[in-house]
């Protein structure tokens, strides 16, 4: 793999970190959940070791969730690309929350390329407090 490859690959799923925290804010459920592979996985930093599973058990679960107010931001993404078809990556995370609460975490992201492009294969959100 050339250097070029390895940083085209990390750019398109640092990427999609991006992409999950603007379409999450949106609340564009059916965006989030187009971001994973249809066999994804995704625990939510609340609860790291609930596994929902399959991109449209993730949809519904979006789905069900009460409307509220929300900015992700998200720093510190680092992507290891472990071949041309699979990478693993670490991001920071604060999720502001309306009316004045934050919450701080990290997300540990395993991505696979797929016909679609480049998408989540499991994604696990855990808190700091």
């Amino acid at each position: 793999m050339t250097n070029d490859e390895r940083r085209n690959i990390e750019h398109d799923c640092a990427r999609l970190v991006a992409a999950y925290a603007n379409r999450n804010d949106a609340a564009d459920w059916e965006g989030v959940a187009a971001l994973f592979d249809e066999a994804g996985r995704f625990a939510r930093p609340a609860a790291p070791d609930v596994w929902i599973e399959g991109r449209e058990a993730i949809l519904a679960a979006y789905r069900s969730r009460p409307a509220r107010a929300t900015r992700h931001l998200c720093t510190n993404i680092v992507i290891d690309v472990l071949s041309a078809d699979e990478a693993t990556g670490e991001s920071a995370m604060a999720l502001y929350l309306s009316p004045a609460d934050v919450k701080l975490g990290t997300f540990h992201d395993r991505f696979v390329r797929t016909v679609e492009g480049w998408r989540f294969a499991e994604r696990r959100g855990s808190l700091i407090f």
